[in-house]
């Protein structure tokens, strides 16, 4: 994402939460964000305490240094997270999930949960 995409507007009277609707586009705007490639784990790992880039990179396996920093410009673009650059030497950069970024916490470990569930092999899947 190359600039930030304006979230659409919700419509309903009771707000996207109570949407009657079968398509609700703030839901999808929340799952085109937290769902794009690397994103999830990124959370998790700040979540959990990760805040360094090259931290974060570590914790993620196969994620490169220039699709972290594209995820990462665009979780800040969103306000979920804040980049701080601490001028040491060498120079740091961490990153911190803001108030909006935390609030993401109850999503990944829904997310988290149902993994639990249905991946770890205990529960079968009915055939279709």
């Amino acid at each position: 994402m190359d600039e930030r995409i304006a979230p659409p507007l919700c419509d309903c009277a009771d707000g996207p939460s109570a949407c009657p609707r079968p398509f609700c586009p703030y839901y999808h705007y929340t799952i085109e964000l937290i769902g794009r490639r690397w994103t999830g784990s990124i959370l998790r790992a700040m979540l959990r305490g990760v805040s360094r880039f090259g931290d974060i990179r570590a914790t993620i396996p196969d994620i490169s240094d220039r699709m972290l920093s594209e995820r990462l410009k665009e979780l800040e673009a969103e306000g979920i997270v804040v980049r701080h650059v601490i001028p040491d030497t060498p120079v740091r950069i961490e990153y911190q999930l803001t108030t909006k970024g935390h609030a993401l916490e109850t999503i990944v470990t829904a997310a988290l949960a149902w993994a639990d569930r249905w991946l770890t092999g205990d529960t079968p899947t009915p055939p279709r």
